[in-house]
């Protein structure tokens, strides 16, 4: 409907119908308002009491009123000399429905209506009713469903309102059905189609949905492509969008004009250069005589801004600025750098720590009161926060201190996350069976940082007592200190493992003390005793150990030393998305213990942020032991074992390698372990499930002994990686009151006679 007509209707009315002498206003009276109050119409009133009013006059106030889209009618009478206005109000809507929308969430249709002025509680036009179409039919092209369809429905309401409901058949999104580059010579269409989204087949030959957020992206692919191989003067000339009459299909043709290589001329520094020369050049990624890069300016710029930023210039400008010779074909370039002010932080504030001490988060923070702001310090702060475990979240901003130019505070808010359990509960293991256990364990005790944990379990392989206190802050200067006590009874044929009974009771004391940000080493000792004790059916493996070491006395005393270095990268201490973790360990008895033996351990863990949802997370470990001395192999109880749910899942816990008289795993004195895993998306994820985390894996290893140990023939050409298992599956890991849960689902992919397979495998506590 035209929204002149009645302006100009009411506009004759109030010309012909209700022409009036000019008269002075007395009084002003105002006719059918419903919902629009009487001080909003004055408010855009041009006349007010005590003015002489026109024809001329009225003329101009219709035509105001009508401006504010609150009336549909608008009509000036006079009654002595009292103005009276009558009006007719819009309807008002009430509610506004969308059906059919699956591509695009209510909430951003609403916020495109909204933004053209057609919301709940605005006035209602029908003039508008129809731009509103039209604006949500460019949000779904915008998708690439050019036969999107959309149906509106006023209902009439009582008090003047209006109920929209919008009905919406989103289509299909069109396909790409070729897409056409005229004017490249240098490369040929096949080259630039592959760098294009939408000009690449799919894997399996399929067409790529339009979309004008991708085709926008592609055309700076196809740009940034030509710039960083020199041709400075590239440029798209047009583009065009072809839709077949069925609107399914999708033409596409860019018009592009090359140019030439360009190579570059000089490299000039201007501006206040406070970077030396050598930490100058080692952040210009481009050289004279080279070909011209884009990339390689934009990375220098970054590089350079980077850089200020860690010497405490936030806000540095750092320009490139080309100065291009067409005769010649080669561009001079002139870094410009204006570090700006220097900024200092004032003071740093920590909230969000109900339960942990300032402290313990002030020793982790690497950026200091009365220093420069350093944008590396302050992020490695964050990155050492997230790695104590202590919180579910940690954000650090730099608010400017008021009335100053070179002053921020360093606001440090943390969301803490439960460290402590008290747990007595029941649960099975594959390698444990039934298990009943009680505990008490704090990572954060009292809120110092220090962690402490006693536990008790039971279960049918297991019985064990064990308490455990370790300070990470030992001293000021980041010493650690750990010490623990174990009371143990290992029933290894319910372990899966063979005929016999290990008893231990140990003491460990150790010290660590970190190397740099990401490096650290510890070194201590324990003192444990031993008790290996056989039955009827041990096997002949067994016997014959304990026959041949430490005079047939099958209770061992050691003195054991261990020495560990690791070098973490890791962005957190659990559910890390990116860095890696190095470790190598060495332990070793010392000599005149009854056993002599000692085992070395190599492991590697990954993590590769592949995008926002899928984590790549890459793990290996290899070990070796070797007696030494008197001892004649290394102990049963001292032997590495593979397979179950922490080495290679879908096979049965313990079970790999050569088998003993008795048919039971004898494990090995070399083991190799590996693991690729593609961390996907959690479906449920949610506040609530934001601790449980879904894998899908690939596992590999085995376990070698040597033939000396090994007693049956049919077991002593078991060598070689060719023996190497491998198997795939699924995993879930869940952070729960109770400790980490771990369950996975895995098929073997290689399974030889003899080999003993679990296919599903929970465990309680996990590695990260």
């Amino acid at each position: 409907m035209n929204k002149t007509a009645p302006i100009l209707a009411s506009l004759l009315y109030a010309t012909q119908a209700n022409a009036f002498e000019t008269f002075t206003v007395n009084d002003i009276r105002l006719e059918g308002l419903q919902r629009i109050s009487i001080g909003t119409v004055f408010n855009y009133l041009p006349v007010k009491i005590g003015d002489s009013f026109s024809n001329e006059d009225s003329s101009n106030a219709i035509r105001t009123l009508y401006k504010t889209g609150f009336f549909k009618d608008v009509r000036f009478e006079r009654e002595n000399n009292v103005l009276v206005i009558f009006v007719s109000e819009r309807p008002s809507i009430d509610k506004i429905n969308i059906d059919g929308n699956e591509d695009i969430e209510s909430e951003q249709l609403l916020k495109a209506l909204g933004d053209q002025g057609f919301k709940v509680n605005g006035i209602y036009d029908e003039s508008v009713l129809a731009k509103m179409s039209q604006e949500l039919k460019r949000q779904y092209y915008g998708l690439g469903k050019y036969g999107v369809s959309i149906e509106t429905i006023a209902t009439p309401l009582e008090r003047n309102r209006i109920e929209i409901e919008i009905n919406i058949s989103e289509g299909e999104e069109a396909k790409v059905y070729a897409l056409n580059i005229i004017g490249n010579k240098v490369y040929d269409d096949e080259k630039l189609n592959n760098i294009m989204q939408l000009g690449a087949r799919g894997y399996f030959g399929g067409r790529e949905n339009y979309s004008r957020q991708v085709l926008a992206g592609d055309l700076e692919s196809l740009r940034s492509y030509y710039m960083d191989r020199g041709y400075i003067n590239f440029q798209i000339d047009s583009t065009q969008v072809s839709l077949t009459p069925n609107k399914k299909d999708v033409y596409l043709t860019a018009n592009i004009t090359e140019g030439k290589i360009f190579t570059i001329r000089e490299v000039q520094k201007a501006g206040e250069l406070i970077l030396t020369p050598e930490v100058l050049e080692e952040n210009i990624t481009f050289k004279k005589d080279e070909i011209f890069s884009r990339r390689k300016v934009s990375d220098t710029r970054k590089n350079i801004s980077d850089r200020l930023a860690e010497l405490g210039y936030p806000f540095s400008n750092v320009n490139i600025s080309p100065n291009v010779d067409n005769d010649s074909q080669t561009v001079e370039l002139t870094l410009f750098i204006d570090p700006g002010r220097r900024v200092y932080v004032r003071r740093i504030n920590i909230s969000g720590n109900l339960k942990t001490d300032d402290k313990v988060v002030r020793r982790e923070l690497r950026q200091f009161e009365n220093d420069w702001l350093s944008t590396k310090k302050t992020a490695r702060s964050k990155t050492r926060l997230d790695r104590t475990g202590f919180f579910n979240n940690v954000s650090i901003n730099t608010p400017s201190v008021p009335g100053t130019v070179d002053q921020v505070d360093l606001d440090v808010q943390v969301s803490e996350r439960s460290t402590g359990n008290l747990s007595l509960g029941v649960g099975f293991s594959e390698t444990q069976g039934a298990l009943i256990n009680f505990g008490v364990s704090q990572n954060n005790f009292m809120g110092g940082g220090k962690k402490l944990a006693f536990r008790i379990d039971n279960s049918s392989a297991t019985q064990q007592y064990s308490f455990s206190l370790t300070d990470p802050y030992f001293t000021n200067d980041g010493i650690s200190q750990s010490m623990s006590f174990l009371v143990r009874e290992l029933d290894a044929r319910a372990a899966n493992i063979a005929n016999y009974i290990v008893n231990t009771k140990s003491g460990r004391l150790s010290y660590g003390m970190p190397i740099s940000e990401n490096a650290s080493t510890s070194a201590g000792f324990a003192l444990e005793n031993t008790e290996l004790i056989t039955g009827t059916t041990t096997s002949n493996e067994v016997n014959k150990f304990i026959e041949e070491n430490n005079n047939g006395v099958s209770s061992y005393d050691m003195l054991k030393l261990n020495w560990r270095w690791a070098y973490d990268t890791r962005n957190k201490a659990i559910f890390a998305d990116e860095g890696y973790r190095t470790l190598v360990s060495f332990n070793t008895s010392v000599p005149s213990s009854d056993l002599e033996f000692y085992k070395l351990s190599f492991s590697h863990l990954q993590y590769i942020n592949l995008s926002e949802n899928f984590t790549f997370r890459y793990k290996f470990n290899v070990d070796y032991g070797s007696e030494y001395g008197d001892t004649t192999e290394l102990p049963p109880f001292e032997r590495f074992f593979a397979g179950g749910s922490r080495s290679i899942r879908g096979f049965d816990g313990n079970s790999l390698g050569a088998k003993d008289s008795n048919n039971d795993p004898i494990g090995g004195d070399r083991r190799l372990l590996s693991s690729v895993e593609l961390i996907i998306p959690n479906p449920f994820a949610d506040e609530q499930s934001r601790d449980i985390q879904l894998t899908a894996f690939i596992d590999a290893g085995y376990v070698w002994a040597p033939e000396s140990t090994i007693l049956r023939e049919d077991q002593k050409d078991k060598s070689g990686l060719g023996e190497l298992r491998y198997s795939s599956g699924i995993g879930m890991i869940w952070i729960t009151p109770v400790g980490v849960m771990r369950f996975s689902y895995a098929i073997p992919l290689n399974e030889e006679p003899g080999d003993e397979i679990t296919n599903f495998q929970f465990t309680l506590g996990a590695d990260f």
